[in-house]
């Protein structure tokens, strides 16, 4: 059904894409405590003491970009976030002039980002914020009251956070609506991407790549000239045995120059199309030559390599009825319809001549409310929560969705062989993160580029 179709959860976007400008990073391995640490792991760019209040008191402009405005409080606040980061992590910090360089330049990408959302009257409802800090406290087996207390005790406001967190989901929903849905992948790309897969002879293959990019614009001789100069001399230092993270910290724009410029663990056909033929060659520790492209003069490094194994799946064959809310409906009228329907079905009613009656999922009533085999997370979370407790031939009670209110029966159960299936889906999500990481770098440079930014002096 393919108004069911499960759409990336906006309260777990990471900063997967070199260059994304403050997404949600969330914990991904199980923490070892559930007070400073847990919070350290699931947020540390957020949960660090506030700023003292003098600094508040010395508040001041110091960008203008477009209708709103950069603050020295709000650099100082990221400034002091990423100092503990790297305190953290054991990292060398870069001079603090190119630290605060590449974070005002975050901040102005931001600003831009969330008054284009604005403009479009994209919202984060209360509920949608419910849902991604109560996602966020469950990926750390917490309820929500016992993560508010873990905030408490790091000194980090609850409202503040909730504000940041709606935040970005705006710009997580902003790039999907403006990127992410635009992008198309074809049958033929999935097919030659399969193709050349097997040529490789890998497969399952994981690379973890690291790497600095020296910023160049399209087009501007000279300026690409120095860059290519510059990364150069970079390369002719790093071959010297100069530390790759440490180097890629010091370069104002490089993308997750934070992180050392890691890219974290990629699957052989999720590594970015720059860097594909460079991983699939290289040894661990090897660094690549000089590789351009429109932003500029990469160099990449091979940190590690690794395999992975493929599963089975268990698949469900399900029916349902959806009854939507609106002006007229309510969330009470919905549930009342569906108990009262499922009394009738319980009575001996046929579930296809109720669904075709009845159901407002239009494309599947035709079929009598049939969905066909259904696999794990094709589904919405609550629909797929559901349809695991039911049992063979019952009927669910009413639930909601963020579609409205269901009722399902479940037909059969089966456990599937879904290698191909599950390898054209892995294909295309790779094509399409490629193109995603390539388009979004495109569309936050041509955003940078039409805005009125103007810089109040650093120092004065």
């Amino acid at each position: 059904m393919q108004r069911l179709a499960a759409r990336p959860d906006p309260s777990a976007v990471a900063l997967q894409q070199a260059g994304r400008i403050r997404h949600m990073h969330f914990v991904i391995s199980r923490p070892r405590s559930r007070s400073a640490t847990l919070v350290a792991l699931l947020f540390s760019s957020w949960l660090l003491p506030a700023l003292p209040l003098a600094a508040m008191e010395l508040d001041r402009i110091i960008a203008v970009v477009d209708e709103t405005v950069v603050l020295q409080s709000e650099l100082d606040e990221q400034l002091q976030r990423v100092r503990e980061q790297m305190r953290q992590q054991g990292g060398n910090m870069p001079p603090v002039t190119v630290l605060e360089k590449q974070l005002l330049e975050r901040l102005i990408v931001e600003k831009v980002q969330l008054q284009l959302a604005e403009r479009m009257g994209m919202q984060v409802s209360e509920p949608m914020l419910d849902r991604a800090i109560a996602d966020i406290a469950e990926r750390n087996d917490v309820s929500v009251e016992q993560f508010r207390q873990v905030l408490e005790q790091e000194n980090v406001d609850y409202a503040d956070f909730r504000e940041d967190i709606r935040r970005q989901i705006l710009i997580s929903e902003l790039t999907r609506n403006e990127v992410e849905d635009k992008i198309v992948v074809t049958p033929a790309e999935i097919d030659a991407f399969l193709a050349n897969q097997v040529s490789q002879g890998e497969t399952d293959t994981q690379y973890r790549l690291s790497q600095l990019l020296v910023a160049a614009a399209e087009g501007d001789r000279e300026g690409r000239a120095a860059a290519r100069a510059h990364a150069e001399e970079l390369l002719a230092q790093l071959r010297a045995g100069a530390d790759f993270a440490t180097t890629a910290r010091g370069i104002p724009g490089s993308p997750r120059a934070n992180e050392g410029g890691d890219l974290g663990w990629r699957k052989a056909n999720e590594v970015p199309s720059l860097f594909a033929d460079f991983a699939a060659r290289a040894n661990k520790g090897d660094l690549s030559g000089l590789i351009e492209s429109s932003s500029g003069f990469h160099i990449a490094q091979l940190t590690d390599r690794r395999d992975g194994e493929p599963v089975m799946i268990e698949q469900a064959k399900a029916r349902h009825i959806l009854i939507q809310l609106n002006e007229l409906v309510t969330k009470e009228d919905a549930r009342t319809r569906l108990q009262q329907l499922r009394l009738r079905l319980e009575g001996g009613d046929d579930f296809a001549a109720l669904a075709r009656t009845h159901s407002d999922d239009r494309a599947s009533a035709l079929a009598g409310g049939d969905l066909g085999w259904v696999s794990p997370g094709q589904m919405v979370p609550e629909f797929d929560q559901m349809l695991a407790r039911t049992p063979v031939g019952g009927i669910s009670p009413p639930f909601e969705t963020q579609y409205g209110w269901h009722i399902l029966q479940v037909l059969d159960r089966r456990s599937h062989d879904s290698t191909e299936e599950t390898l054209r889906a892995k294909a295309r999500a790779a094509i399409l993160q490629r193109k995603v990481d390539e388009e979004h770098q495109n569309w936050l440079r041509r955003l940078r580029d039409e805005a009125y930014v103007e810089y109040r002096l650093l120092e004065e």
